[in-house]
């Protein structure tokens, strides 16, 4: 029987080994260590295994193959090393350990925290914030280089230049990219052309190298000369890897040399292929737009034998003709009611009228003789004709000038017929030569001797035997 005490917690060694291992990882982040490396294991899979020490005590560390293939130098016994690692523990042995997720030179490491330190310095101050990069040209005719004259940088993007775009003019502003005297001679490089403004675009750039070796370009003064500069640049330091300050703040950063040239440049194929297709869509749009016209003048060539002039004149002749008949007509009922009510009061005024009466009515008749004069139909005739011809008069004016504009536009429109017209090209010295089935001949070989040929000239059409048909 055991003596503990009823539901005491007893762990097995592997949940006790677990638990430790949860909780060492949980509770520390990615730690710096700095150490001298011992006992240093490579096994065919791949992985590291070794310790780190100092003159007090040790840890054993562990380097897994995907890791290990991206360090930028061999390792070795007795090198002292910076590694950033985090804590575990290898719960089969319940072994405290390191897993090693990258290693340096313990030199290059303190290196590599300066640069870190000043990284953020500048990222705080907004040098490395996006909304002050410039656009880079699309067609760049001038790109400055900040390099050394002697390197294989000015080599590569040259031989880039020369591929894709030559029509590009390259100007070297040489400087030493390695040294203590690179970044102050990269500075007035910089400065220098971006006062001449004689480049639409820069290029600064070496071949890549050790963190020593590209020291230069992780020098403040030269970022902040970069972030002043008023014209748009390119920073290609090192390779893939390799990333400095310079590139944080140029407004763009490519990974060599060689890239920097191909975001700098045009593909001249490319923009050969984008210049033959916009020929073609303005061909096209040539034709379409051609083709329309012809269907336009088509039917305007409708609406003209619709709305012709000489149609319309006739209408309006005929309608003049109606109304005039119209009027006359109307004149000669009213003359002749207006007679028949004058004989008719005459009559009256005779028949009715006392003799002691007669000299009175006598006057009352000529005032209305005199009034009926006034009133006279043939008087209102005469007023009517002068309106019908004045009215005829502004008709036939007005039905000459619509006329006048209808031919006008029907020149122009003429004349732009005329233009694309087949018989305007024959009038130049052109002619068309057909075969017997009214055929278009376009080629010699579709003839043979015998034949009889049409050849159609502006003036008229001649008919005529091949004799024989040379290619």
């Amino acid at each position: 029987m055991s003596s503990l005490p009823e539901n005491t917690l007893v762990y097995s060694v592997s949940r006790l080994n677990t638990e430790v291992r949860q909780v060492l990882e949980s509770g520390f982040p990615l730690i710096w260590v700095e150490g001298e490396i011992s006992n240093l294991s490579t096994p065919r899979s791949g992985h590291m295994y070794f310790s780190l020490k100092d003159e007090y005590a040790q840890t054993r560390c562990a380097m897994f193959r995907m890791k290990r293939s991206l360090l930028r130098f061999s390792p070795a016994a007795g090198d002292k090393v910076l590694a950033r690692a985090r804590i575990t523990l290898y719960e089969a042995r319940g072994d405290f350990q390191l897993v090693i997720e990258h290693m340096e030179p313990a030199g290059e490491g303190r290196l590599r925290q300066a640069i870190e330190q000043l990284k953020m310095k500048l990222d705080q101050e907004g040098l490395f914030d996006a909304r002050h990069k410039k656009d880079l040209p699309a067609l760049p005719m001038t790109v400055g280089v900040i390099t050394s004259p002697s390197g294989a940088a000015i080599t590569d993007i040259l031989n880039v230049f020369q591929r894709r775009f030559p029509a590009i003019k390259v100007i070297v502003y040489p400087a030493s990219v390695q040294g203590n005297s690179a970044a102050a001679e990269m500075i007035e490089m910089l400065k220098l052309a971006d006062q001449r403004n004689e480049c639409d675009l820069l290029i600064l750039g070496r071949g890549g190298g050790s963190l020593e070796d590209l020291m230069a370009f992780n020098d403040e003064a030269l970022a902040r000369t970069i972030f002043n500069l008023q014209t748009p640049i390119i920073s290609a330091v090192g390779h893939e890897i390799d990333t400095s300050i310079s590139d944080y703040v140029a407004d763009r950063r490519a990974p060599t040399p060689s890239a920097a040239a191909e975001l700098a440049s045009p593909d001249r194929m490319h923009l050969r292929d984008s210049v033959s297709q916009s020929l073609h869509s303005l061909s096209s749009g040539l034709k379409r737009l051609l083709k329309s016209r012809k269907t336009e003048v088509r039917h305007l060539q409708q609406r003209l034998a619709i709305l012709s002039p000489a149609r319309q004149l006739q209408n309006n002749a005929q309608q003049v003709d109606f109304i005039a008949m119209r009027l006359h007509n109307n004149m000669q009922q009213i003359l002749s009611q207006a007679t028949t009510r004058q004989k008719q009061l005459k009559q009256r005024l005779l028949a009715n009228s006392p003799a002691v009466n007669l000299q009175k009515q006598r006057f009352k008749l000529q005032d209305l003789d005199n009034r009926l004069m006034s009133n006279s139909p043939a008087a209102k005739i005469a007023l009517t004709r002068q309106q019908l011809a004045s009215h005829s008069h502004t008709l036939e004016q007005a039905i000459k000038n619509k006329l006048a504009k209808v031919e006008e536009k029907l020149h122009s429109m003429g004349s732009r017929l005329d233009s694309v017209s087949p018989l305007a090209t024959l009038s130049r010295g052109y002619s068309i030569t057909r075969n017997d089935h009214d055929d278009i001949i376009r080629h010699a070989k579709t003839l043979q001797n015998g034949d009889l040929i049409h050849t159609e000239f502006s003036d008229g059409k001649v008919i005529s035997k091949v004799e024989r048909v040379k290619s």
